[in-house]
């Protein structure tokens, strides 16, 4: 294997680039509502990523389909190990107002990936419940955090926001729910489970339209949000009709995570032009 594809695949496996995305998300959240970024806050954002999704990934209870990681294992929980150091050093610079939410949104992280519900369960076990989990803790992290240090969270746009990343973070999870209809237990069931792949593209579509059409229910919007939201709207529509089960190594892992990067580059550069 070629170094390359071996950085590639760390960097991809240890949640780096996922870990990316949801710091892109936040700095959208910090654009559109015309906030300063918080260096510190977004490295704890990205630290604690990067620390929760490995943790749900490598700690015991990992799919079928992590097995063929077991070589590489132990280079990323030592990675993770570092990584989790400069979560606790960030979060000294943080407000106590911000660290309470994430210590919520953390909770959930524990309640997803540990059995505590009955017969050893945890929530990603709860039938149909691992998507709207995952669609929470991921709004809550990029919304609901960058907001609370400069501003109330309490407020129509907040709101909106919030419903909006809601359904943006589903629509982008469902390539990867349709990749695992093959190693995805039936008791999870899933959307793709229930519906079927046609079914699930349908949804997500209906998903990404109300995504776009919440935008103008808001109180103060610009054309260089909604134009970097309708480009959003094209790949992820795109993300969604391309998905299929048997998809390309990268499909979903790197190419549909990393639409929230280009929404951020899209914004950044709108705002600047318009």
């Amino acid at each position: 294997m070629s170094l390359w594809k071996k950085s590639l695949d760390f960097y991809i496996n240890s949640s780096i680039h996922l870990s990316l995305a949801i710091v892109a998300l936040a700095a959208v959240t910090c654009l559109n509502f015309r906030i300063p970024f918080d260096l510190p806050l977004l490295l704890f954002i990205f630290f604690a990523s990067v620390t929760g999704y490995n943790f749900i990934k490598y700690a015991g209870i990992a799919r079928l389909h992590h097995f063929s990681l077991a070589g590489d294992i132990r280079m990323i929980q030592v990675f993770s190990l570092f990584i989790f150091v400069g979560l606790i050093i960030s979060a000294f610079f943080l407000p106590i107002n911000v660290l309470i939410l994430a210590a919520v949104m953390g909770l959930f992280t524990l309640l997803y990936a540990l059995p505590v519900f009955n017969e050893n369960r945890n929530l990603r076990a709860l039938p149909g419940v691992k998507i709207y989990v995952i669609a929470f803790v991921v709004s809550g992290v990029t919304v609901l955090m960058p907001l609370n240090t400069e501003m109330g969270i309490f407020q129509w746009d907040v709101l909106i926001s919030f419903l909006q990343r809601f359904l943006i973070v589903i629509a982008l999870v469902l390539p990867f729910e349709i990749r695992d209809l093959k190693y995805d237990m039936a008791q999870l069931g899933t959307i793709p489970q229930i519906l079927g792949v046609r079914r699930t593209r349908q949804v997500g579509y209906l998903l990404i339209l109300l995504f776009f059409i919440l935008e103008f229910l808001k109180q103060s919007t610009d054309l260089a949000s909604v134009t970097a939201l309708f480009l959003l709207t094209i790949l992820t529509f795109f993300s969604l009709k391309n998905a299929v089960i048997r998809q390309s190594k990268y499909y979903a892992s790197f190419w549909v995570e990393a639409v929230p990067i280009g929404w951020f580059l899209s914004l950044f550069f709108a705002k600047i032009l318009f």
